[in-house]
Formats: structure tokens, C-alpha cells, sequence
């Protein structure tokens, strides 16, 4: 069994990926500053093989000291998203950036860095052409830029596993209503309607399950799979954000939805993504979206408020 840090380990995916550690028998340390007030590893705290640091990953001495005897890194602390980034930009650069490269830094030899990144730094894409993890790294957002740059800090540092993770989708004890799907699938629960900016864009999508099962796959495989970054989603999943609507009114058919004939998204993403990489070393996702909406319509008849958003 591995002693495993997470940092960021109270958030969207920690929430799901610590109690699965947990549950396999590792021993986890989780470094949070539980910026968003969250209460989502209390289950975990009965668990001897568990630890909590309530600090921030910038800090170096807080830093060094979780960093102590552990087997694998996994960095999730961040700042997630375009509009949260843009509205606090130094804040942005000092997390998502800084914080990985500090750590990387700081390692002791032989520690494994297991590291979440994003295929949004793919931008506008290649047209009607899959982005594979050789395709040109082009970010336009904020977020994107500081992901890419740390997802660079990483690989270049050795020893290291990076995911480009699809947009992901679903329910989790930290929850975020903010996610392209959650969002959409919250306003058809609660508005019955929505108004679509640019509704041709494209994304992929990961349930946010499968993402944390990822961890534990590069886990298992880190010799075959050291050294690269990988895509990971979901390949029926390449849809448009209208496609994505049709999709959800087959389960809500009360759901109205238009494009509307002017205006622009301010997350200007598209593109099509190949997760062919991942997948042939064995590893498939276990949910897709229709799992995904049909979970998310039950956990909207609790989450009645958007205070589960990032920004």
C-alpha cells in the first residue's frame, strides 16, 4: 500500500477519489484549504489510514512538511475554470502554476506525481481533425495557460503521469453546479429553459468517477505509463453543447432550449478530442452521459441553490 498526498483533496474530484484510496487501503494525507467552505471528506475521518492538513499548498513549510514519506503526489489544488481565474488572476497563476512548480521542486527523490491537467489547452482545436496529446497546445483562457504551464513543470521534472481530462460531468459530495453539463442539467431541472451562446462548440466529456479511476489506473501502470500526458474522456462523448441539450430533453422533455442568434461564450473551447492513447493500455470509462444526467437529476432534487459553484 502507498502513503499518498493529495492536495486540493477536499474538491470535485477529491471528494470522490480520497475514500476510494482510502478504501483500497492506502494511507492518504489531504493538504486543503478548504476555500469553498466544503465538509466533503467528514465520512473519511473515521478512518485511521486518513490525515488533514488545513493549509495552503503555497506555502512552503506547510508544503514540506506533507510532502514528508510520501510515495505519490497527486496536485488537485487549483483554481478551476475560466471565470473564477479571471477573477482572481494573481490567485490563478500562484495555484495553478506556481504551487506545482514549488512542489516539484521541493520532492524528494523517488516520489511519483500523478497530475490533473486539462484538454482545454487544446483552444480552438484542429476544425474537424481529433486532438491527440501531439496535436499544438494553444490555450486562450487563463486557466488554460496555468495548467499547461504546470503540466510542462511536471513532465520536465521526471517521475510523472499527466491527465488532460475532458470537461467532467456528474454528482460528488463536493459538488460543482458550474460544469458545463451539471449546468445545463441544473437548468433544466429547476428553469425548464436555457438560452445556448455558440451551440455548434464542441467538448468532450469524463464523469468525475471515471476521472479519480484514472488515478488509480496510473497508479497500477506508473513504469508503462511514466513520463506522458494522456487524454482521457469519453469517445462517444464528442459533443456540442446543442447535441448536448438534445440529450438531456430525451430525459427531461419539459426542457426548452435556443440558441440564440447573437452573442458569444466567453469560454471560447472547441474541439474534438481522441482518447485512443488511454484507452489502449486498457483503460475504458464505466459511465456515460445518460448515467450522468439521470444521476444529476436526482441530486438536483436536493441541491436547490447554485452555491455549489466555483465562481
Amino acid at each position: 500500500m502507498a502513503n499518498i498526498l493529495v492536495t486540493g483533496g477536499a474538491g470535485y474530484i477529491g471528494s470522490v477519489l480520497v475514500p476510494k484510496l482510502l478504501e483500497l487501503g492506502h494511507s492518504v494525507t489531504v493538504l486543503d484549504s478548504f476555500l469553498y467552505r466544503q465538509s466533503s471528506l467528514l465520512d473519511c475521518c473515521e478512518k485511521e489510514n486518513f490525515s488533514i492538513i488545513h493549509g495552503d499548498c503555497r506555502d512552503e513549510e506547510t508544503l514540506k512538511k506533507a510532502l514528508c514519506d510520501k510515495d505519490f503526489i497527486f496536485p488537485l489544488a487549483a483554481l478551476v475554470g475560466f471565470p473564477v481565474c479571471d477573477s482572481d488572476k494573481i490567485a490563478a497563476v500562484s495555484t495553478n502554476q506556481n504551487a506545482v512548480e514549488l512542489l516539484v521542486r521541493l520532492r524528494e527523490k523517488g516520489q511519483k506525481i500523478i497530475f490533473p491537467c486539462t484538454n482545454s489547452g487544446y483552444g480552438l482545436g484542429q476544425g474537424q481533425s481529433y486532438c491527440t496529446e501531439e496535436s499544438p497546445i494553444l490555450p486562450i483562457s487563463l486557466y488554460g495557460k496555468t495548467k499547461m504551464a504546470a503540466e510542462s513543470a511536471v513532465l520536465s521534472a521526471g517521475d510523472s503521469v499527466t491527465f488532460r481530462f475532458a470537461t467532467l460531468f456528474g454528482a460528488a459530495p463536493r459538488m460543482r453546479t458550474d460544469l458545463l453539463v451539471n449546468d445545463f442539467v441544473y437548468r433544466a431541472v429547476n428553469d425548464k429553459a436555457l438560452v445556448v451562446f455558440e451551440g455548434h462548440f464542441m467538448r468532450n466529456y469524463l464523469h468525475v468517477r471515471d476521472a479519480a479511476r484514472a488515478f488509480i489506473f496510473a497508479m497500477d501502470n506508473f513504469d508503462k505509463m511514466n513520463g506522458q500526458t494522456y487524454n482521457c474522456g469519453l469517445s462517444d462523448a464528442n459533443l456540442s453543447k446543442i447535441e448536448l441539450c438534445e440529450k438531456i430533453k430525451s430525459f427531461i422533455p419539459s426542457f426548452t432550449y435556443i440558441e440564440a442568434p447573437i452573442g458569444t461564450d466567453p469560454d471560447k473551447r472547441n474541439y474534438l478530442v481522441s482518447n485512443e492513447k488511454i484507452e489502449s493500455l486498457g483503460f475504458k470509462p464505466e459511465k456515460n452521459l445518460d448515467d450522468g444526467i439521470k444521476e444529476l437529476i436526482k441530486a438536483y432534487s436536493i441541491i436547490k441553490n447554485s452555491f455549489y459553484g466555483n465562481a
